[in-house]
């Protein structure tokens, strides 16, 4: 097969930024996706107020005016302090289509994030009462003697202790398992085989394994919160994605950062993949023999899990290969890095796929 065409495909997890960065990165978005779940953990301050986010929704209309039928989906910033009320009439009013909870110091701007879930009860009931959406970063940093736990090990942590409790105490609460990256993750909302528990997953899990990282010439632009697992894991997902399964769906997790970040020591952990990110997913799907399953995932899974009618708008892919041959460059002086692309041309990844 050499073209494609599915109904416009979602985002249900991307890092828009904000300023010089959201005006640099937006379009990339806007003009791919006919929705996406704008994640709330703004540098200095994030988004835990509905004046808050209904700024950062303006700011973020001022940017997409090129792109009008582009719907940006808002969410609140979780901590131990968020007010029950406020959140749950964000959600009734229309402002706000989700929470996102963030474990307190996990990954990028998460340091005002939620110490413990037990904290936050009164929050999730309050959601659980009208049917509101909690997005999970689906790690747990320290085990109960405070010892930090491996990177490796988070995930698999969170779905031992955490999540099953949640589960338990909020039969009714909707869930999403955010980028998931191990067979662990995948057996976890098979298993529960709930209408009420989806999962996103990101191309870059998909595409990467441990040992691409470990033998990457710059593996700083491969970091990322979760770590990429190994090769069995990036199986498992691949598997599920492809299978036709209505609990995944896409969330590329794209989080661009200045190359003066990732090029630190530690490097911020984000991978910009927007940029050929659709493209991607779909020679996943091709190499994986399920070509046919691709618009299941990537456009109508998740406006399932929401409870949103799927794009009505199309787009073709066309097998015809290229490469991303150019940083991009933001209005304050800084670049950001899209996977795939560096310095020496020879070593760019050939991308497959490309939107008509």
């Amino acid at each position: 097969m050499d073209s494609i065409t599915i109904r416009k495909p979602d985002d249900w997890h991307v890092h828009l930024r904000d300023g010089a960065m959201l005006e640099a990165v937006l379009p990339f978005t806007a003009r791919t996706f006919g929705r996406a779940i704008v994640m709330p953990n703004l540098s200095p301050n994030p988004v835990t107020t509905t004046l808050e986010l209904q700024a950062y929704r303006e700011r973020i209309a001022e940017v997409i005016k090129a792109y009008p039928k582009f719907t940006p989906l808002m969410t609140y910033y979780l901590t131990d302090n968020s007010s029950a009320e406020e959140i749950a009439s964000g959600f009734t009013n229309g402002i706000a289509s989700a929470v996102k909870a963030y474990p307190a110091g996990a990954t990028t701007n998460s340091a005002q994030g939620v110490t413990d879930i037990r904290k936050v009860y009164e929050v999730l009931e309050a959601m659980q009462k009208i049917g509101m959406p909690i997005l999970m970063h689906g790690e747990t940093l320290k085990d109960e003697n405070g010892n930090i736990i491996d990177p490796f090990d988070r995930e698999k942590v969170f779905l031992d202790t955490t999540l099953p409790t949640i589960l338990k105490n909020f039969p009714e609460l909707k869930i999403v398992l955010e980028h998931a990256t191990t067979k662990d993750a995948v057996d976890f909302v098979r298993n529960e085989n709930s209408n009420r528990l989806g999962s996103t997953v990101t191309i870059h899990h998909l595409m990467e394994n441990k040992a691409d990282v470990e033998h990457s010439e710059e593996p700083a632009y491969l970091h990322c919160m979760p770590v990429i697992k190994n090769e069995a894991n990036q199986k498992a997902l691949r598997e599920a994605v492809t299978s036709g399964d209505s609990h995944f769906f896409l969330g590329t997790d794209s989080a661009p950062h200045p190359v003066s970040s990732k090029e630190k020591t530690p490097p911020a952990a984000g991978i910009f993949t927007v940029p050929s990110a659709i493209e991607l997913y779909t020679q996943v799907f091709e190499e994986m023999g399920k070509l046919e399953n691709l618009e299941t995932f990537a456009s109508l899974n998740g406006a399932q899990f929401y409870g949103l009618p799927p794009n009505e708008e199309t787009i073709t892919l066309t097998k015809n290969p290229w490469t991303i041959d150019s940083l991009v460059h933001v209005s304050n002086g800084e670049t950001i890095r899209p996977f795939g692309y560096t310095e020496d041309p020879t070593k760019r990844l050939q991308i497959q796929w490309k939107i008509s």
